[in-house]
């Protein structure tokens, strides 16, 4: 088989190529509730009880629990108590497999977890020296109620309660699962892959319907079954305010490309981990993500190479928010940012927040795919080449070259490497911390004013774009190539051959072109000497 590169093969091997959401993971939950504060008005000035207490919540938990079992007898759903270390989504097939119904509830399960719930303590005036019960958050151990579900538009999908108050839920759905419900209303044929799509009849269609799953068919699918549940709270509860707010605990933005055959997938990702795992060094691949990273930021940073078997997965990560790309079933590259903290990118949590979230899921795919099929083909004509390092001229500001094989350039184009995955750009100071790093130099000698200069620089050679209204910048989709380029030729060709070509590291065995380099020297030299040249 001849080979290929990653632009030739995702160009002529892809049979279908679609983005949209796939996994959604929300919180549902009572605003009013979320403090010792709003309890206590909840019991004291809502239902006029003269001290609020944990044991007036005993009552609601009993009516709650006892108007869902009486909800699995009327129904006649099944309650399944799960075992510790018993995968839920193994019970969920089995059943899914002979549920032939438009839309119900599956199964009723029921599990111990760990839940964020209020206890009171007593606390005492300082002044009057009376005690006063005072609420606080706490974890405790109580039952979670799965509700498995089958919706006519949505497909499996679960809302699980807590028992204990406030009655927290969460939404677990799925925005492939919806697509193939809505290709099968149409009646566009397709084939299914696991949970995406194989292939499809329609696919311009397919893509519509995943481009149109907005924040409101996703709450009103939840409104929808939160009137047909158990419901912990009264009519007049909710009537008073008391109403479940929706918002985001996890979110999967996927881009899946399917191969016509198994090998040209396999290919493809071999060469993706074989090209990219030193882009831009792999701890900073994680920049992806816009955020600095400093000593003092919590989680892991790292971009990590996993093989199950055969099939290797890139995951690049930073805080709680992930990307990974894996080759699924031995038929499709599945790129996907999974964002687990909104927070992490500055956006709200609530769900009407999904059209920035969903902005930022899908440019992080397609900016790590361009990336990946540029740094492996990255030419540069000589045109451009010499561009880059002559001075220029733009609307009268002049800029000087970028001298290939300057120390200070070469850094500047390696560390654009480590945040050319940035969706939402970077800034001065991001860049300024990594340049002193590579210069070796602290960071007060690479002062503000000299990565302004740089800056101004790479900006008028059209290496980087500034964003209006900004002070952040992008690397334009040249500056990709031109960084690329200029960083893999330095170190791969420029340094190393040197190294060889001077016979390298006598303490390393022997690489062919330091032999071929002493070859050539012997034959220099036995000519000279044949020729009656030497000194």
């Amino acid at each position: 088989m001849i080979n290929q590169n990653l632009s030739e093969l995702l160009e002529e091997k892809v049979t279908l190529d679609i983005e949209g959401i796939d996994r959604l993971y929300l919180n549902v939950y009572q605003p009013m509730l979320q403090s010792g504060g709003g309890v206590s008005a909840f019991f004291k000035k809502h239902r006029g009880a003269v001290v609020a207490s944990t044991t007036l919540m005993a009552p609601m938990s009993r009516a709650f629990v006892a108007d869902i079992q009486r909800f699995s007898r009327q129904h006649d759903i099944e309650t399944v108590h799960f075992k510790k270390g018993q995968r839920k989504d193994d019970e969920t097939k089995k059943r899914l497999q002979n549920f032939h119904q438009e839309e119900g509830v599956l199964y009723i399960g029921i599990a111990q977890e760990r839940f964020q719930g209020f206890r009171v303590t007593k606390k005492t005036n300082p002044e009057t020296g009376a005690s006063f019960p005072w609420l606080y958050r706490s974890t405790v151990m109580c039952n979670q109620y799965y509700f498995y579900l089958v919706d006519e538009d949505f497909g499996p999908m679960f809302i699980k309660f807590s028992s204990y108050f406030p009655y927290t839920a969460r939404v677990n759905l799925n925005g492939h699962e919806y697509a193939k419900r809505q290709l099968e209303k149409e009646g566009i044929p397709y084939e299914a892959l696991d949970n995406g799509v194989l292939s499809c009849a329609n696919p311009e269609r397919l893509q519509q319907i995943l481009d149109d799953l907005n924040e409101t068919k996703i709450e009103g699918v939840i409104r929808k079954w939160l009137a047909r549940l158990p419901h912990p709270f009264t009519s007049e509860d909710r009537a008073a305010g008391y109403r479940y707010q929706i918002s985001i605990l996890q979110a999967e933005f996927a881009r899946t490309q399917v191969f016509d055959r198994p090998l040209s997938g396999r290919q493809l990702f071999e060469e993706v981990i074989r090209e990219n795992i030193d882009l831009g060094r792999p701890e900073k691949v994680s920049l992806i993500f816009n955020r600095r990273i400093t000593k003092r930021t919590p989680g892991r940073f790292s971009t990590r190479v996993i093989t199950h078997g055969v099939i290797p997965t890139l995951h690049i990560s930073y805080k709680t928010s992930k990307i990974k790309q894996y080759f699924k079933e031995e038929r499709a590259l599945r790129t996907e940012t999974v964002i687990n903290n909104t927070r992490d990118f500055a956006i709200g949590r609530l769900l009407k927040n999904l059209p920035a979230l969903r902005e930022i899921g899908f440019n992080a795919n397609r900016r790590l795919l361009e990336v990946e099929k540029i740094s492996q083909d990255c030419q540069l004509g000589n045109e451009t080449f010499e561009r880059v390092n002559q001075p220029q001229v733009v609307d009268g500001q002049r800029a000087s070259g970028l001298k290939f094989g300057d120390e200070r350039v070469m850094a500047l184009f390696q560390v654009l490497c480590m945040f050319m995955l940035l969706p939402e750009g970077f800034r001065n100071a991001d860049l300024r911390e990594k340049m002193a790093q590579l210069l070796g130099i602290s960071i007060d000698d690479y002062s503000p004013g000299k990565m302004t200069y740089d800056l101004r620089r790479l900006r008028l050679h059209g290496i980087i774009v500034r964003i209006p209204g900004t002070h952040r910048y992008y690397v334009s989709h040249e500056g990709l190539r031109i960084c690329l380029f200029m960083t893999k030729v330095y170190h791969r060709i420029i340094r190393p051959g040197c190294s060889q070509i001077m016979d390298g590291c006598p303490t390393t065995p022997e690489r062919p072109m330091t032999s071929a380099m002493r070859k050539l020297d012997g034959a220099i030299d036995q000519m000279i000497l044949e020729a009656k040249l030497a000194a």
